[in-house]
């Protein structure tokens, strides 16, 4: 599961335990059909739903309701946008396991400082059905693996494009200043057109002289923005100046705290951000741990049942015990895109892989093999060659780089992916039963 998502949720559902009830009061019983997504609807009881919830992010958060009509349009947009990556993701075969599932309601439970008994007792006394829940959480981890599969594994970074970033970005690293923001996107597409683009601005432009008004920035992302996290008012994770776009940066560089930008333009839209806070991060050498090591692994899945996968990860460590050598056992047996290099994974530092395989390996002396181990992945048994401390700093900022213009290109091909997705569908709304 994508790691950045999870958070995300957690903080969801610590919301939905103390909030989601209050809420329940303030939408309508009536059901009926209010939208058709292809093959399927939308009715006003779902709606209700999302809304019921919103209000609960919303009152949580402290940020003022926009009109309700705004934020009822604004969240069928979403739900039908929703709605037809579900159905592509039907279609194409993008499934969830019931063991993955399960692997990341522990992690929610674990999120919220509870075990998963005492959180699934919590959701209960809320009002929330444990099977909506699960049915919920597995609809989030599908698109998540859809977004991967339909449009991030199609990304690439060159090493030239990480060099040209670097020579870009060198004057504003100097200062390795990190920014706290908040934002408010305006979608528009590549194909729209001027007048399309001319009414989007229009509509940035309302944004900004609410906020210079005096408006909370949070109620109006709430009902101006199209990004993901408008309805948590659009705030930013701490991020260095270097992952801003060049346009952004120049803007935030010449704002005090508590001011706005100009509207600005990018690809995917028109953009509006607020400096909350920034600070100074001192620029030193990166030491960091690695490890030289090689796995096996066995996978569980439709092929294996988990006691097969078992069976024969603990098959192939008596081998190991009776002398076998573990680079051809790698080569035989390992269901692993490493297993052609004897399962050789190179030097390994912390937070590469999964906690569940990172812990193990850790705990191992030089040249010994683990126990089995069990991951999101299957079954491995793990053996370290060598470890070392390694001043990674240039690696680092080439790492980093790379993640930020994967996540640039990322953002840009996942709105033009959605926005064709819903050129293709048939959508029709209904107008609301009186």
């Amino acid at each position: 599961m994508n790691k950045k998502y999870l958070p995300c949720l957690l903080a969801l559902f610590a919301m939905l335990v103390t909030g989601f009830s209050d809420a329940q009061k303030t939408t309508k019983t009536v059901d009926f059909i209010i939208a058709i997504v292809n093959d399927s609807v939308i009715t006003r009881h779902e709606l209700n739903e999302i809304l019921q919830i919103t209000l609960a992010q919303l009152k949580k958060n402290e940020i003022k309701f926009p009109p309700m009509d705004v934020l009822e349009k604004q969240l069928l947009e979403r739900t039908i946008t929703t709605r037809i990556q579900l159905q592509l993701a039907k279609e194409i075969g993008v499934t969830v396991s019931d063991n993955d599932l399960e692997q990341t309601l522990d992690r929610i439970a674990k999120g919220n400082n509870m075990s998963r008994g005492e959180f699934f007792t919590v959701l209960e006394k809320s009002g929330i059905k444990l099977t909506k829940f699960r049915s919920e959480i597995r609809s989030e981890m599908i698109l998540s693996r859809l977004k991967d599969r339909e449009v991030l594994r199609g990304i690439s970074i060159t090493e030239e494009e990480i060099n040209d970033f670097l020579r870009t970005q060198e004057n504003f690293s100097r200062d390795a200043e990190e920014y706290q923001t908040a934002h408010i996107m305006i979608r528009i597409t590549e194909e729209a057109d001027a007048s399309t683009v001319e009414s989007r601005h229009q509509r940035a432009k309302a944004a900004l002289v609410k906020l210079k008004n005096g408006a909370q920035f949070s109620q109006v992302a709430a009902e101006f923005s199209d990004a993901a996290d408008a309805m948590e008012g659009g705030v930013l994770d701490w991020k260095p100046i270097t992952q801003f776009p060049i346009k952004f940066a120049s803007e935030l560089k010449l704002i005090k705290s508590g001011e706005l930008t100009p509207i600005m333009r990018s690809p995917s839209g028109f953009h509006i951000i607020q400096l909350i806070e920034r600070r100074g991060k001192n620029k030193a050498s990166v030491l960091i741990d690695q490890t030289q090591a090689r796995h096996i692994l066995i996978k569980v899945g439709e092929k294996t049942s988990e006691s097969d996968a078992q069976q024969r990860i603990i098959d192939l460590k008596e081998r190991l015990t009776l002398g076998a050598d573990f680079s051809e056992l790698a080569k035989l047996s390992s269901e692993d895109t490493s297993s052609s290099a004897g399962g050789d994974l190179g030097w390994i530092s912390p937070g590469d892989t999964v906690p569940e395989f990172e812990n193990a390996m850790n705990l191992l002396q030089i040249g010994k093999v683990s126990d089995p181990v069990r991951s999101t992945f299957g079954w491995h048994l793990i053996q370290v060659r060598e470890r070392r401390t390694k001043d990674t700093s240039d690696q680092r900022e080439r790492q980093e780089a790379r993640k930020i213009l994967n996540q640039r290109k990322g953002d840009e091909a996942f709105q033009e992916w959605l926005q064709q997705l819903r050129d293709r569908a048939h959508i029709e709304y209904l107008a609301e039963e009186k």
